[in-house]
C-alpha cells in the first residue's frame, strides 16, 4: 500500500509540473488516503506487537 502511495505522490509531482492540476490533485488526495490507511495499519501492527510481548514476558499465574 505504501508502494502505491509513492507511486501516486510521484504521478500528481509530474502532472503537477506539467501543468495538469486536476490530475495532481486527485493523484494527491488518492496518495494521501493510502498513505494514512498504511499508517494506520503500521499502528495497529505496532500495538499487537506489544501486547504480545507483554503476554509473552508477564509471569504465569500459576
Amino acid at each position: 500500500m505504501f508502494k502505491y502511495a509513492v507511486i501516486f505522490l510521484v504521478i500528481s509531482l509530474i502532472a503537477g509540473g506539467i501543468g495538469f492540476t486536476g490530475v495532481s490533485a486527485l493523484a494527491r488526495r488518492i496518495s494521501f488516503i493510502l498513505f494514512g490507511l498504511f499508517f494506520l495499519g503500521f499502528l495497529a501492527l505496532i500495538g499487537l506487537a506489544l501486547l504480545v510481548d507483554k503476554a509473552m514476558t508477564s509471569p504465569s499465574p500459576v
